[in-house]
């Protein structure tokens, strides 16, 4: 037969944030007037929905809409450090600084509402852009709360910051603790491969990932989706060459990326074993989506064909090599029996 078809698998792990040393990331919240808030750290938007994230943490922790939520800008001349975007530490870093800021600004807020009220703190609750009190008729749109803090001298604000508990590696044995929270994951990819051309065709990826909890899950698929596809062209067609420290693959007309023709579908699974470190139970899915893709793409070329592919991008002409190289392996083997 000239196409044959395998699946293979693979399994990953990945440490969220720096490695090795202490991460750190630091987040302002206010509840403003008309019960708007406003969120300011140093985060940057590189297109992972960040900012989407912490909109729906500062909501969920003060008791408003997303769409109520502004987060300022990243001069960190003006707003607080957050460090960079990578390591898959965004929600977990940020994300947690974002919330412990959010609660303290919710509780500065709770405080006078009971007072005025007479009623203990603990029984006051905010949703829905509101505010109330348990057990109680006690009830007060966000922005009437606000209000009432100001005119008794309350700006309800908080700030918190947010950082990881990690050792650095011992240079002799590599002992240590270099991350704090940890993510697994596993996928399967079934691939149909011609063995008179060598090309290489993913039909699915079937991905299950542990997130933490999942504060976006439309977001995290999208991660998943993401990495898998940008691992598939490192797994299949992006080249880079350098000879002489000079690139030969200087534009896209040499170094192959997928498009959505080359995109197989993928099934992702979402996993939400919770943090029990950070106060919202988060972890991250960013690079770790892209970690088994590879091997699971190179085990799967092996279940359809029997051989194995030991560099990257395994292009049809390599491909057919390693077919080649399997099959006068067999005869030698054969003669010398």
């Amino acid at each position: 037969m000239a196409r044959r078809r395998g699946r293979g698998m693979a399994a990953c792990w990945y440490g969220i944030a720096r490695t090795a040393t202490v991460d750190r990331a630091a987040a302002w919240a206010e509840i403003d007037d008309g019960g708007t808030a406003k969120i300011a750290t140093g985060v940057t938007e590189i297109g992972e929905g960040i900012l989407t994230v912490l909109a729906q943490i500062a909501a969920e922790e003060l008791g408003i809409r997303p769409q109520d939520v502004t987060i300022g800008d990243n001069d960190t001349a003006r707003a607080p450090e957050a460090a960079h975007a990578g390591a898959t530490r965004q929600t977990y870093m940020i994300g947690n600084a974002v919330a412990l800021a959010a609660r303290q600004a919710r509780a500065q807020l709770v405080d006078v509402v009971a007072s005025q009220w007479g009623v203990a703190a603990n029984l006051v609750e905010t949703a829905n852009g509101e505010v109330f009190a348990r057990k109680t008729n006690h009830r007060m749109p966000m922005g009437d709360a606000v209000s009432l803090c100001k005119s008794r001298g309350v700006v309800p604000v908080g700030a918190a910051s947010f950082g990881t508990d990690t050792t650095g590696l011992d240079p002799v044995d590599g002992s240590g603790r270099p991350w704090q929270a940890y993510v697994f994951g596993c996928q399967v990819a079934e691939v149909e491969v011609d063995t008179l051309t060598g090309e290489v065709q993913v039909l699915g990826v079937w991905a299950v990932h542990d997130v933490g909890r999942a504060v976006n899950p439309r977001g995290v698929e999208g991660q998943i989706e993401g990495g898998i596809v940008q691992a598939l062209g490192q797994a299949l067609m992006e080249d880079y060459r350098i000879e002489n420290g000079r690139t030969t693959t200087p534009g896209l007309a040499k170094y192959i990326l997928p498009t959505a023709l080359d995109v197989p579908h993928v099934t992702s699974v979402i996993l939400e074993d919770r943090d029990p470190i950070g106060p919202l139970g988060v972890k991250g899915i960013g690079e770790p989506a892209m970690v088994p893709t590879i091997p699971a793409v190179m085990n799967a070329i092996y279940d359809a064909v029997g051989a194995r592919i030991t560099a990257l991008p395994a292009t049809p002409e390599r491909v057919l090599e390693a077919i080649k190289e399997r099959e006068r392996a067999s005869r030698h083997r054969a003669a010398a029996e």
